[in-house]
């Protein structure tokens, strides 16, 4: 984006001029600006002082700081997610074949009602599940 010859201060310098009474098309004339410039400028920086105009561009500039940021950290998301593949998905996800292989969870209805106890608990094999899905097997939870 191209940099604007006038700086926030100036143009309020320029919008108070108006303000005062003295007309639209001569302050543009006199500053070299388009009314259209103008008009976007009085949309933008309308009723501010300088110190809101200062303000204003500091905020602009953290958030546009921020979007990168998050674009940066959405990006590392979406890379990780391609690297783990298929091994960070749940069984429901991978297949419905190898879920009903499991022992023991045959009519459980486990399935499909959010219960997460049914998935295999993260950095273990397949085979064994979390403790409270073991006691809550066994009857003892």
């Amino acid at each position: 984006m191209r940099k604007s010859k006038f700086s926030e201060e100036q143009i309020i310098a320029i919008l108070a001029e108006q303000e005062r009474g003295m007309a639209t098309s001569e302050v543009c004339r006199r500053h070299g600006v388009s009314s259209a410039t103008f008009y976007k400028w009085k949309a933008k920086f309308g009723g501010m002082d300088v110190s809101d105009a200062r303000r204003l561009k500091t905020l602009e500039t953290e958030n546009a700081r921020l979007k990168k940021l998050l674009a940066d950290s959405m990006l590392d998301v979406s890379i990780l997610k391609d690297l783990l593949g298929s091994e960070a998905r749940p069984p429901s996800v991978q297949g419905k074949a190898e879920h009903d292989d499991a022992p023991g969870e045959a009519g459980s209805g486990a399935e499909g009602d959010g219960d997460i106890r049914h998935l295999p608990a993260p950095g273990l094999p397949t085979g064994q599940r979390r403790s409270e899905d073991c006691q809550a097997r066994a009857g003892t939870g």
